[in-house]
C-alpha cells in the first residue's frame, strides 16, 4: 500500500531503518517520520509490534500515532536471510534505530560495528533503559523503572502516598526524544566529517536530565526533594483550585503578578499584607495563601474563574481533558490537533507534528498501515531489486 500523501518536511532525503517495539524507538521513528524521513519499521512476522493491539478492546488507537508516517515491513531477525535484508537496507540508510536490551543485535551480527563496515555514515540510534555500557546494560528496562532511576517517580503524588505515576510512559517518550535530538546532533557532524556514530540513549538518563537541580541540592545542602502533591513547597500561589463545574490552575507566585491577583479576587489590601507581601511569605503561609483563594474559586465557574484573571492579567489555564482539546479555539486556530488519513478510523484526529516550522513543515502522512507488512514487498523490490517471486519466497519460508 502506497501511502496517501507524499513526504514533506525537513528530513525528507533521510531514510531510518527502525528495528524494536513499544514504545521508546518507536517514539524516536515518528519523531523522524513527522519530519517528512523515509521510516521503514521492520516487525517480526506473523507477530509484529504488540502496540498494534494495545488499548481497549476493538481500540489499538495507540499504534495509529505511533506508527503514523512510517512503511512497515516484516523480516524474521533470528534468521540469516532476515539479518540480510537488514544490512542490504543499512547500506542505503542513514539512521538504524533500534531498541532491544543490549547485546541482542550483536548476537544476530547486526551491532554496530558490523554495520559501520557496510556504511560508515550510518548513524545507529540505540536506545535502552540503561545503556550500552555498565553494570546494569544487560537488564530488561521499561519506563516505570527508568522513572524511578532517574528520580522522577519518587517526587510524584501526595505526601502520605506511595510514589505516583504520570497516566503515560513519560520516561519512553523522553528516551525517544533524547536520541532523536542525539541523532541530529550526530548527521550535524556527519555533514562536516562524512562520519557516522552510535547514539547511546537510556530511559532512566533522559529522566534524570530533567530533574533540574535534585542532586546539587543535595550534595551541598543535604536537601532531599520530596513529594508534594499539586503544589511546589514555598512556591505560592500556584495551585489547582476547584470551581463549581471543574478545575483551574492559577500561577500568580511573582510579586506583580500577586498584586493583580488579589485585586481580581476583590481583596487589594492583601499585597500588603505582612503574611504575603512577599515572595518568602507567600511560600511560609503556603497553605492559608491556598484556601484563601480556593475559598473565592469555589462558587464560580471555571469560566468565570478563567474570564476574570485573564482581564486581570493572572496566568490561568482549565485541566484539560481531550473533549476539552477537540473544542478549544486556540487548539483549533493553531492546527494542534490535525485530521490524520486513516485505513481503519475515518476522521481520526491526532495531536499535530511538533514543533512547527516555518519553512518546512512536516505533515502526518497518515495514520500506519492495518495489515502487518504492508510495505514489504514495495520496500524489497524498490530498495533491493527483489522481484515480487523472490519477495513471495521469503514470506513463504517465514523470512518476511
Amino acid at each position: 500500500m502506497t501511502p496517501p500523501l507524499p513526504r514533506t518536511g525537513p528530513l525528507t532525503d533521510l531514510r531510518v531503518i527502525e528495528l524494536g517495539q513499544l514504545i521508546a524507538g518507536p517514539f524516536c521513528g515518528q519523531i523522524f517520520a513527522d519530519m517528512g524521513a523515509d521510516v521503514i519499521k521492520v516487525e517480526p512476522p506473523g507477530q509484529g509490534d504488540p502496540l498494534r493491539e494495545w488499548g481497549r478492546e476493538g481500540f489499538p488507537l495507540w499504534w495509529s500515532v505511533v506508527a503514523r508516517g512510517k512503511r512497515c515491513i516484516t523480516a524474521n531477525l533470528r534468521e540469516k536471510q532476515g539479518q540480510d535484508i537488514v544490512r542490504q537496507l543499512v547500506a542505503q540508510a542513514d539512521f538504524l534505530l533500534e531498541n532491544f536490551r543490549p547485546g541482542t543485535l550483536e548476537k544476530w551480527g547486526l551491532g554496530y560495528e558490523a554495520l559501520k563496515e557496510i556504511n560508515p555514515r550510518l548513524i545507529m540510534i540505540r536506545v535502552s533503559g540503561y545503556g550500552q555500557t555498565g553494570p546494569y546494560a544487560t537488564r530488561a528496562g521499561y519506563a516505570s523503572v527508568g522513572e524511578a532511576m532517574g528520580g522522577l517517580r519518587y517526587v510524584m503524588g501526595e505526601a502520605d502516598r506511595v510514589p505516583s505515576r504520570a497516566g503515560i510512559s513519560l520516561g519512553d517518550s523522553l528516551a525517544g526524544l533524547y536520541a532523536a535530538l542525539g541523532a541530529l546532533a550526530a548527521l550535524h557532524h556527519r555533514e562536516k566529517t562524512g562520519e557516522g556514530q552510535m547514539i547511546d540513549a537510556t530511559i532512566y538518563e533522559s529522566v534524570l536530565s530533567v530533574m533540574e537541580a535534585l542532586v546539587p541540592e543535595y550534595q551541598f545542602e543535604g536537601y532531599t526533594r520530596e513529594r508534594s502533591g499539586s503544589i511546589l513547597p514555598n512556591i505560592a500561589p500556584s495551585n489547582i483550585y476547584t470551581g463549581s463545574d471543574g478545575m483551574v490552575i492559577i500561577a500568580a507566585n511573582q510579586d506583580t503578578v500577586f498584586a493583580r491577583l488579589c485585586e481580581a479576587i476583590g481583596q487589594p489590601a492583601l499585597k500588603d499584607d505582612s503574611a504575603y507581601k512577599t515572595h518568602v511569605a507567600r511560600g511560609q503561609n503556603q497553605k492559608a495563601l491556598d484556601d484563601l483563594i480556593q475559598s473565592w474559586t469555589a462558587p464560580q465557574t471555571i469560566d468565570e474563574i478563567e474570564q476574570t484573571m485573564i482581564t486581570n492579567g493572572v496566568p490561568v489555564g482549565k485541566v484539560y481533558r481531550a473533549a476539552d482539546m477537540l473544542s478549544d479555539p486556540h487548539y483549533i486556530a493553531r492546527d494542534s490537533l490535525t485530521a490524520v488519513p486513516s485505513e481503519r478510523w475515518p476522521g481520526l484526529k491526532q495531536q499535530n507534528v511538533f514543533p512547527k516550522l516555518s519553512a518546512t513543515p512536516g505533515q502526518i502522512r497518515w495514520a500506519g498501515p492495518t495489515e502487518l507488512g504492508s510495505h514489504t514487498e514495495e520496500v524489497l523490490t524498490e530498495l533491493l531489486n527483489l522481484t515480487p517471486d523472490q519477495v513471495e519466497k521469503l514470506r513463504a519460508s517465514g523470512i518476511v
